[in-house]
């Protein structure tokens, strides 16, 4: 009776510190607790596999799980190992995809177990717990981030050795060795960023229904809603740099509209930085343009810029019409570049931002081309950078 006394006392902590239930009253984890059942796995059992269709989350109790993808073919690369106290096949909970990955036992381990049904009727019953849940997908979007770069920055290192110890003649090898590596991390990805997105939609529409303050509720479906969406486009956008290609979806839109979505998406940044984003407009002539991609291409300048500028910088947006084409000009008076930096912001995997995934400016060149546009750069050190688009303008 004590030991099950002191089993059930760990998985309330256990509990009480993750992610998913953070900020829960006492009462609702103990519901939550009663509704979970204990199993028990030995060294190397498959906990699920790859493709089964799933129905419930797991808390790690004691022992560790390790995840892989394509787990027993020669290909298997591994995702993660989850240690007391962490979650895995939470995303079960809130729809019914199969598995995406296969999980095992690296030793004995003891887990708790919540279904899905049990789960969405908790829900119903207490919509703090969805509230809760919400809160959890930043820190979901934030540490699949963190794995990825980490896993790319590994990488690169790798390769930055092999290439000193190369010959001239090998270098252009190794340049295509890199590009490679790219088919195996847009995987990698695409299995962290499709998660939430489904997460994030669901509960979009499930909050308007079970809260109690519908106008907020409303409003917050509306932000997940809208996050969700960039987050497919970064997909897309990934899919395509990996089949070489752009494919656009063309309208008639005023640059105006281009510039204020791209702001709106990254307004609590620049509010958090205190960086000033000015807009001119010389003329809002409408043009032809895929307006998600050239929005996220604009987006991607404009974060590059911030975090160029101290706090207290400026970011100004200008638009020009000229003869038979229409001109954004994105300029800052932050750190500027040395030439050397320079003549490498076009090269996929180079980053000067901690966190940052070095493709932020190839996307961009690809989307300006794409649209059969011109980008341009001017920068000096300490003296800021001017970035410029040339688009084919519609009169």
């Amino acid at each position: 009776m004590q030991e099950r006394g002191e089993f059930l006392g760990n998985a309330f902590q256990f509990l009480r510190k993750a992610y998913f239930f953070q900020n829960l009253s006492d009462q609702l984890l103990e519901e939550i607790l009663g509704a979970c059942e204990k199993q028990s796995f030995s060294g190397g059992s498959v906990i699920f596999r790859e493709g089964e269709q799933g129905d419930c989350l797991f808390i790690v109790m004691t022992g560790s799980v390790e995840v892989w993808k394509n787990h027993g073919s020669s290909g298997e690369n591994l995702l993660a190992e989850y240690g007391p106290g962490r979650f895995f096949g939470e995303m079960a909970l809130v729809d019914s995809l199969p598995r995406s990955a296969t999980a095992v036992a690296r030793a004995s381990v003891e887990l708790l177990s919540l279904s899905r049904d049990i789960f969405q009727g908790l829900v119903e019953r207490f919509p703090r717990l969805a509230l809760a849940v919400m809160r959890s997908l930043s820190a979901i979007v934030r540490e699949s981030n963190d794995s990825f770069v980490a896993d790319l920055n590994h990488r690169n290192q790798e390769l930055s050795r092999a290439y000193d110890q190369l010959e001239k003649a090998q270098q252009e090898i190794l340049h295509h060795e890199r590009l490679s590596n790219l088919g195996k991390m847009s995987d990698m990805i695409l299995h962290d960023i499709r998660n939430p997105v489904a997460v994030l939609k669901g509960y979009a529409s499930m909050l308007e229904h079970v809260a109690d303050n519908p106008d907020r509720v409303r409003d917050f479906a509306r932000r997940v809603s809208r996050e969700a969406e960039r987050l497919s486009h970064m997909a897309g956008e990934l899919l395509d740099y990996t089949r070489g290609e752009v494919r656009l979806d063309m309208s008639v839109v005023a640059p105006s509209l281009v510039i204020s979505e791209a702001i709106a998406c990254g307004q609590e940044y620049f509010r958090t930085s205190g960086v000033t984003v000015e807009t001119v407009i010389e003329e809002d002539v409408p043009i032809v343009v895929d307006f998600h991609r050239m929005v996220r291409a604009l987006l991607n300048l404009l974060d590059n810029a911030r975090k160029a500028c101290a706090s207290e910088g400026t970011i100004q947006i200008r638009v020009l019409r000229q003869e038979r084409s229409v001109t954004f000009e994105i300029q800052d008076n932050g750190v500027g570049m040395a030439p050397d930096v320079l003549d490498r912001v076009f090269e996929p995997f180079f980053t000067r931002s901690a966190g940052g995934t070095g493709l932020g400016m190839v996307v961009v060149k690809n989307v300006v081309e794409a649209h059969g546009g011109a980008l341009q750069i001017r920068s000096q050190e300490q003296q800021g950078t001017c970035v410029t688009i040339i688009l084919p303008g519609t009169y």
